[in-house]
């Protein structure tokens, strides 16, 4: 599983991992900034991130499971340091630093697993989300509402992990505050148990209240809202292949919208940005019609990217629809066989470019999120 057959006890393989993956052999050609990390390259770090997680106190408590997606993900924490890390001048000082690494990095994470591993999406999305996550226990504590902050965290990523991550990030560095980043860490453990949430999800009265939460600014984690939606809408969202027809099909007599159909149904180019701009609004007129009459419906798109997710969604809650995702997988191998017998198939180069985009739905998006994966 994952990268056990690099691990004899706890000590890696650090040979044969550096040439087994280009992704982490490239890391020893990536500098860091002396001040904060006096112990050189990005793979020396990751190297000792590694082995001061592995060697940690409390380490061995965890199952074998979480082990090795803790182990996979200090392996990959740094990933994207590769191509983002600048120099920038700093109070008249040059600086290394690497802006926005661990998102660009849960999207590599959940790419390599996926595509050339073949992890389980269940693992997989833990180590992905450890990844994008892995820096929240240092600056956590600085957002205007940590409270919410962690709450939110919580329902995506085990914050007892993240928390076992994030001090060995700390530890595998030689830098003059690690002290004080020990302390950082220390005070999210204690926030995330005063919110119920240390290892665990918080749990809500119901998932419009969770929803509420989420996405006001001031609103009571506890509270149980009156809910008067006018009809559901699901919207499917996966890569091509993935099986929403199918799924549609198991839902019975129910109006669908779909992009591929209106594109079809009028000649659109799919590679023209207008003849896009035209599919998107017949999509929405269309949608219009069953959100006046109060009719549920399906909205069939790929819908992978979060952003584009988010004006549809916002259109739907528009009229008081109660939103549903559906977010369906299949293993790669299975997605290019399907793809290749659907009547338009969609070229690979494409849908490895849209693995690389892809954007795993979260609490905050909908009513209700619903995984369906078929390993």
């Amino acid at each position: 599983m994952l990268f056990s057959k690099y691990l004899n006890k706890k000590r890696p393989d650090w040979d044969a991992l550096v040439k087994d993956f280009e992704w982490l052999r490239i890391l020893s050609e990536v500098p860091q900034d002396p001040e904060w990390h006096a112990e050189g390259d990005v793979l020396t770090h990751t190297r000792m991130v590694c082995e001061a997680l592995l060697n940690a106190p409390g380490f061995d408590d965890y199952t074998p499971e979480q082990q090795q997606i803790l182990f996979a993900s200090a392996l990959m924490h740094d990933i994207e340091k590769a191509s983002t890390t600048q120099e920038e001048i700093r109070n008249g000082k040059v600086r290394i630093t690497s802006p926005f690494h661990a998102k660009r990095g849960e999207k590599s994470a959940r790419s390599i697993l996926y595509k050339t591993m073949g992890v389980p999406f269940r693992i997989r999305e833990q180590v992905a989300r450890l990844v994008r996550h892995h820096g929240l226990p240092l600056w956590g504590m600085e957002k205007r509402n940590a409270s919410k902050a962690v709450i939110e965290a919580s329902l995506v990523v085990d914050t007892r992990m993240l928390s076992s991550l994030c001090r060995a990030d700390i530890n595998g560095r030689i830098a003059k505050d690690n002290a004080d980043k020990l302390l950082n860490v220390d005070l999210f453990d204690e926030l995330c148990k005063e919110n119920s949430c240390f290892g665990n999800p918080r749990s809500f009265a119901s998932d419009y209240g969770r929803f509420l939460f989420l996405n006001k600014k001031e609103a009571y984690i506890d509270y149980k809202p009156f809910e008067d939606f006018t009809c559901t809408v699901t919207l499917l969202a996966g890569l091509p292949g993935a099986g929403k027809d199918t799924y549609i099909k198991s839902m019975g007599d129910i109006p669908v919208v779909s992009l591929d159909d209106i594109r079809r149904k009028n000649g659109f180019d799919p590679l023209n940005k207008k003849d896009n701009g035209r599919v998107a609004q017949m999509a929405q007129e269309e949608a219009r019609v069953f959100l006046r009459k109060k009719k549920d419906f399906v909205f069939n798109a790929t819908n992978i990217v979060a952003d584009t997710r988010a004006r549809w969604i916002s259109l739907f809650m528009e009229y008081k629809a109660r939103v549903r995702i559906v977010y369906i997988e299949v293993p790669y191998s299975t997605l290019l066989r399907q793809n290749e017998n659907r009547e338009y198939p969609v070229p690979l180069r494409a849908i490895d470019k849209m693995i690389g985009k892809l954007d795993i739905p979260q609490a905050k998006e909908a009513h209700e999120i619903e995984f369906v994966i078929r390993e």
